[in-house]
């Protein structure tokens, strides 16, 4: 795949610059916590943090239902990311989905003690509520439905208070600025409206942008976004070169209200809030639509309500359903919820007296510009975060009220990572060369009417060529387009669409909330597999790939272990080292792979799942169980079925260790205690113990073996003779017992055996013909004689491999060599005889019955 071209838009240069050691571009909940982090962990560090309009307009402000986190008595992190992945569609990164909810708690707390304070019940608790896919109530509120409202004045305030923020208001935020030196991002342009001295065209400098910059809304023709939400962010990310992932998934939320059949731009939102307190949708003659249709009714997740709402207006031939919350009373509604009250009845609409008029409309992008698990876009310097991000923890459909914990948490996480290690502020800085044409902005409203046509909830193959084919054509306009803010934003806002559409056209499936009626049903082929766009030129460019393993940075540094520590051998032959290392990957992705094909095994027949754990536990159910040892022994495997775990439940999971690889265990030690749904745990379980019994028995053989020879001065090796696929991973079994490794493949040393000799014509000839062709490869020679040996050393070996020699002839063998070759003891050795071998005075006993014949050690999973 080529390198994305770099591109910016025509604007003039910049007429005076700001530098701090970060550049925050936004300024809802995600820009504010990244820059009120960053100085709490930063002693000295500075933040110019830049807003589009003033430093209180955002999407936050206008979120009424709340924020999500498992605080509550008896829920649980586990069922947080349970009920996310659900929602998610099966595309949710499971990494981001369990980073999420589990410091999710944490991020809740840290807002409150900023000083948002929340609704609370009768005992000073917090008041918490459910919303669509939520299967408990853990969502908080703030003044009933204006929760958006206060954590915006809550961080606002803060961010005042902190002298070490400054902050540029009214300023659009253009293109990337590059680092002559390096490439890295250093900067951005901006243009100030009406800011003396900082009128104009100016530079943000600093060596860390964080693009916190929100959704797109404003892309179609109805939204419940701001007008500030015209995806600026997106628009600078991919001119820079970085990719966008997931951008066929816009949310269009179910409730928003109906004001009529030419109502444009940013419409009132309705709040799941009220589903979760009862209310519920009705057709125009009054009949519930969601009965019958999910297992949560109303309180399904988004794409599933909104789609339901879509299809009845379609059958019916309306444009609104309804929705029904006359039961409240007055007291309910003036104290629960009063902002939407008051907006209903600002239009006309009393629901103390009629349903609520409603209709699906954009609102919440869950792809973005793609980051890493810390926020790093694939630009080095460009950070993202918020709505603008890509995190993957939304899948494709965001749980609701997952949209301003993300902030929080992942705010959080790009704040400690660029306090860790303090930058330089750049002194230099360039624009990328290629020009992009500019859009006309009288174009935008034709943009917003053929995305709602051909984007929305029901999307269609044809449609959508159609809408790329016409976006297509508003990109090259008649006559060339004054530079300007109108300018600016409407080329921003097409560029954001084409992208959209591109990525929606690429994905041929039904999933999430991207709908495709030409392909209604969902292609399990695609649900591992994640759409990407980017920019060639000004050309908007869609590719799918498949989703490498996402895995929590401590696993998959412990996987890395689970491979072999041996160094590539310096072939000469290139085509001997393009083969060696192409053989080689990722260890985590070689183990990743592994577990997947042994889960295949069990779920490959039938509907593929795990028929009676289905049919006998709830889906939501939540269990623990514990991985306890039967006998006693040494445990090897613990990461390997972690992974299972981690792969069946997809990261929505906790785990606590009993022990470590390598520990000596007795009978009814609990190895691992591991937190998921029952049944993930029961569906995991026979994989998990099949790698963990069979590791752990090769483990505990070594063991014994090396106990006997404890002292001498011999160390225990493994063979090659491993069953096939196994073979990193009981080498590594053979590591954990006190073992050491022999002999990977038959690339990384060369072994002349009695059929080499044979067929070259003596030891002597084989050595030799090894050290012309690899002259860098260690070189071995097994002999079952002893007469062969001075040959062997005479040709340049610099281990023998005596086979099946007997103590005395061991002892006479080790005379003869004096230390000027390794040798190692193999055949016929039993644990009887090991001391005896090791005290002649070899260097290794090969013991290949480690490996291919080592019993297996009596490990169970316990559900408490």
């Amino acid at each position: 795949m080529s390198t994305p071209t770099q591109t910016r838009i025509s604007a003039p240069e910049p007429g005076w610059s700001v530098s701090a050691d970060v550049a925050v571009i936004g300024s809802g909940i995600a820009g504010l916590s990244t820059a009120l982090r960053y100085v709490q962990y930063s002693a000295d560090g500075r933040v110019v943090l830049v807003t589009k309009d003033r430093l209180s307009t955002g999407s936050t402000a206008y979120a009424q239902g709340g924020i999500a986190a498992a605080v509550a008595p008896g829920d649980d992190p586990v069922a947080h990311m349970v009920d996310t992945h659900l929602a998610g569609a099966g595309l949710s990164d499971p990494h981001a989905v369990h980073v999420l909810a589990a410091e999710g708690p944490d991020a809740l707390r840290w807002l409150i003690g900023v000083g948002a304070e929340f609704d609370r019940d009768a005992d000073g608790e917090l008041s918490l509520t459910r919303e669509g896919g939520h299967r408990t109530d853990r969502v908080a509120h703030a003044g009933g439905d204006a929760t958006g409202a206060e954590i915006q004045r809550a961080l606002v305030a803060a961010v005042l208070a902190e002298e070490r923020i400054e902050v540029v208001e009214h300023a659009l935020a253009l293109d990337a600025l590059r680092d002559p030196a390096t490439g890295a991002v250093c900067g951005a342009t901006l243009h100030v409206m009406g800011e003396g001295a900082r009128d104009g065209v100016g530079a943000v400098l600093a060596p860390a942008v964080v693009l916190a910059t929100g959704g797109t809304g404003q892309i179609f023709a109805a939204t419940t976004n701001p007008p500030v939400s015209t995806g600026d962010g997106l628009a600078l990310a991919v001119r820079a070169g970085a990719r966008l992932r997931d951008m066929e998934f816009i949310q269009f939320h179910p409730t928003v209200l109906w004001l009529g059949p030419d109502a444009r731009g940013r419409q009132p939102l309705v709040s799941e809030a009220l589903r979760g307190e009862g209310a519920y949708l009705v057709d125009a003659d009054g009949r519930r639509i969601m009965e019958g249709v999910h297992e949560l009714a109303d309180l399904a997740p988004r794409d599933v309500v909104a789609r339901t709402i879509a299809r009845t207006m379609a059958e019916q031939g309306t444009d609104h359903v309804h929705l029904e919350a006359r039961h409240f009373g007055r007291a309910t509604w003036e104290k629960r919820f009063p902002t939407i009250l008051a907006s209903c009845r600002e239009h006309g609409i009393d629901p103390l007296a009629v349903p609520i008029p409603v209709a699906p409309a954009a609102h919440y992008a869950s792809g973005g510009v793609e980051v890493d698990i810390d926020g790093r876009t694939g630009v080095p310097g460009l950070w993202a975060v918020g709505e603008a991000a890509r995190t993957g923890v939304h899948g494709a459909n965001r749980l609701a009220s997952n949209s301003l914990l993300e902030g929080l948490v992942f705010a959080d996480r790009i704040a400690a990572r660029l306090a860790e290690k303090a930058l330089p502020r750049p002194t230099a800085w360039k624009a990328a060369d290629h020009v992009s044409p500019l859009a006309d902005p009288g174009d935008s409203p034709r943009v917003r009417t053929l995305m709602s046509r051909g984007a929305g909830v029901l999307r269609t193959g044809e449609g959508l060529a159609s809408l790329t084919e016409e976006l297509g054509g508003l990109a090259r306009p008649a006559v060339p387009v004054v530079p300007g803010v109108a300018s600016w934003e409407a080329t921003n806002l097409l560029t954001v669409a084409r992208l959209v559409a591109a990525a929606a056209l690429h994905r041929t499936e039904s999933r999430g909330s991207h709908q495709r009626a030409d392909h209604p049903g969902p292609r399990p082929e695609w649900r591992v597999r994640s759409v990407t766009v980017r920019l060639e030129g000004d050309t908007p460019v869609a590719a799918d790939e498949i989703l490498p393993p996402s895995l929590p940075a401590a696993l998959a540094a412990e996987l890395d272990t689970v491979s072999l520590p041996l160094a590539e051998p310096a072939h000469a032959d290139p085509d001997v080292r393009a083969q060696f290392q192409s053989s080689w990957s990722a260890p985590h992705q070689a183990h990743a792979d592994l577990v997947r094909r042994a889960l295949a095994e069990d779920l490959t027949g039938g509907p593929g799942i795990d028929v009676t754990s289905v049919a006998t536990i709830p889906a939501d159910q939540v269990r623990t169980a514990h991985v306890v040892a039967r006998a006693s022994g040494t445990v090897s495997g613990l990461p390997l079925a972690e992974l299972v775990f981690w792969t069946v439940s997809d990261g929505a999971l906790d785990v606590t260790r009993g022990a470590a690889d390598g520990d000596a265990v007795e009978r009814g030690d609990v190895l691992m205690s591991v937190t998921a749904r029952t049944r993930d745990l029961l569906t995991a379980e026979r994989t998990a113990l099949n790698l963990l019994t069979h590791m752990s028995g090769i483990a505990t053989a070594t063991r014994a073996w090396v106990d006997a020879v404890a002292g001498t001065g011999a160390r225990i090796r493994d063979s090659r003779k491993t069953r096939p696929g196994l073979r990193a991973l009981e080498k590594y079994a053979v590591r954990c017992g006190g073992g050491v490794n022999h002999r990977y493949c038959l690339s990384d040393a060369g072994l002349i055996k009695d059929n080499h000799v044979i067929a070259a014509g003596g030891v002597g000839a084989a050595v030799r013909a090894v050290r012309e062709r690899f002259p860098g490869v260690p070189l071995e020679v097994e002999v079952d004689r002893i007469d062969q040996i001075e040959e062997a050393l005479e040709a340049g070996a610099e281990e023998i491999l005596l086979d099946n020699f007997t103590v005395e002839q061991l002892a006479e063998a080790v005379a003869l060599v004096r230390g000027r070759a390794r040798l190692e003891s193999s055949g016929g050795l039993t644990l009887g005889v090991a001391r005896d071998v090791a005290a002649t005075g070899v260097d290794y006993l090969a013991v290949g019955a480690l490996t291919h014949s080592s019993p297996a050690l009596d490990i169970a999973l316990d559900l408490v």
